[in-house]
């Protein structure tokens, strides 16, 4: 494969992905109270997510996402409960077991 022709594919990706991270939000630490929703509320959120969301379409008040929170703790409480425990858990593996009859 001829590098030259690579060249310019190599510098629109990095190109491209230093234009996306222009768009990542940064706040000060003093903007979050301390009893903003951390690592454990973000685990119980993710976890009754499909709940949440169900409710969240005929109820106004409900959110499955709490704002403000304290950022990467709850961000990845958030993901544990949706992965781990929650719908993300469900496994669709089928496991078939042959047994030898003589």
């Amino acid at each position: 494969m001829n590098s030259a022709a690579t060249r310019p594919r190599l510098l629109a990706i990095l190109g491209a992905a230093l234009l996306l991270t222009a768009c990542a939000a940064q706040q000060s630490g003093g903007a979050v109270a301390e009893t903003a929703p951390g690592f454990w509320l973000g685990v119980w959120h993710g976890f009754i997510f499909p709940i949440a969301w169900i409710v969240s379409l005929f109820v106004d008040t409900v959110a499955i996402y709490a704002v403000p929170n304290n950022g990467g703790w709850y961000d990845f409480g958030y993901f544990v409960g949706i992965v781990f425990l929650g719908v993300g858990a469900r496994s669709s593996k089928k496991v078939v077991v042959y047994r030898n009859r003589r």
